[in-house]
């Protein structure tokens, strides 16, 4: 079945329909990691997204019923130059057209992916929608009359509705139990759109994560006893989050603070300084950035379309901490005097370069030697 991708200024690309025929309308955005495509789609962070895979043949490892960072499909719509029929892995279980179509997600493949990208590149990204059903002028219509991505309070979608302590199956479960960890510490996840490695990650280092919704007040995060409290990454504009400024503002000088992705936007707010949108985003498994603290330069998975204004931060107690080699964007923050900092990357990886993984054991170390804060550096992983 011919399908068509349409851009909100025209521009139109021809293919092939993948998964489930119908429409799909949200950011077109591209990723540009050379795995990972069962993560990426499942990451909440490309809600109300369409997804181009930039790597010219998506799907050749199949997918399975591990690899989910969260439990339901989240991106859009997804957009592929070439989709393997046939994949070929012993942890495959399907494959990609196969999970499109079990999921209820409209595709297009055989798009020339380069060309989409240089577009998004030159003009930014911009509103676009999949169909295979309509004439580009229809699609284009039903673009202008639709909300825009930063329009909606896409966080509100994803995040839990009600609180939970997390724990990892069975086979974590084995592993982590030689690991030794009596004491763990109990640690808040406020969920903006929480992925599953980031809580493997921090169980790893001998927590115990509670994830609680997106709009859990203060007093509430305060009345679990937290040793210290994570702030997940998520989809969206941050400057519509109010409700989680004025939360992690009210934790501030209470308890230790770890911003990730957009946790890093929501520890800016909080201070006091603002965010804006970048032209077309990082995303992909192979960005550098470097630590200003200690020189090292590390390579870095990252999926965000807004950034930190440092000059905004100013006399906010706040310092930039680590930046960006492409761009030169804020990719982390440090308040020790509030006892928080913040990475806009992904320590976690899955998919992605496990650079940055110590990240989880300095949170740790800190909460333990809190007199030693602005000793404690990321061990190498």
């Amino acid at each position: 079945m011919k399908a068509i991708l349409v851009l909100a200024d025209g521009t139109v690309f021809e293919g092939e329909s993948i998964g489930k025929p119908g429409r799909a309308l949200g950011e077109v955005v591209f990723d540009t990691a050379m795995v990972g495509y069962q993560q990426a789609v499942t990451d909440p962070s490309f809600k109300g997204q369409l997804l181009t895979f930039t790597y010219p043949l998506i799907g050749n490892y199949g997918t399975n019923g591990e690899d989910y960072e969260s439990p339901q499909f989240q991106a859009a719509g997804v957009i592929v130059k070439g989709m393997c029929e046939e994949p070929s892995n012993f942890r495959s279980t399907e494959s990609l057209g196969e999970f499109l179509e079990r999921h209820g997600v409209v595709g297009i493949a055989s798009v020339d992916t380069r060309a989409l990208t240089r577009k998004l590149r030159t003009a930014g990204v911009m509103m676009g929608t999949i169909s295979t059903d309509e004439t580009p002028e229809e699609a284009v219509r039903r673009i202008e009359e639709s909300p825009g991505y930063a329009e909606v309070d896409l966080v509100e979608k994803v995040s839990t509705p009600t609180p939970y302590e997390w724990e990892p199956g069975q086979k974590a479960g084995k592993a982590q139990a030689r690991m030794g960890f009596e004491d763990r510490l109990t640690i808040v996840v406020l969920d903006y759109g929480i992925r599953a490695s980031i809580l493997r990650s921090l169980y790893e280092v001998g927590c115990r994560p509670i994830v609680m919704p997106c709009k859990t007040t203060a007093a509430q995060v305060l009345e679990e006893k937290p040793d210290g409290v994570v702030l997940s990454p998520g989809p969206g504009d941050p400057s519509r989050l109010t409700y989680a400024m004025e939360t992690v503002r009210g934790l501030l000088g209470r308890v230790p603070v770890f911003g990730i992705c957009l946790g890093n936007h929501m520890l800016t707010h909080a201070l006091g300084g603002k965010t804006f949108k970048l032209k077309f985003g990082h995303r992909g498994g192979n960005h550098p950035v470097r630590d200003l603290t200690t020189g090292r330069v590390r390579i870095t998975s990252q999926n965000h379309g807004y950034a930190a204004d440092p000059a905004t931060l100013e006399g906010s107690g706040a310092s930039v901490s680590q930046i960006n080699l492409n761009d030169e964007t804020v990719e982390g923050l440090e308040a020790p005097g509030l006892r928080a900092f913040s990475i806009q990357y992904h320590a976690e990886a899955s998919p992605g370069p496990l650079d940055s993984k110590g990240i989880f054991g300095q949170f740790v170390r800190r909460i333990r030697e809190p007199e030693r804060w602005s000793e404690i550096v990321p061990e190498v992983y």
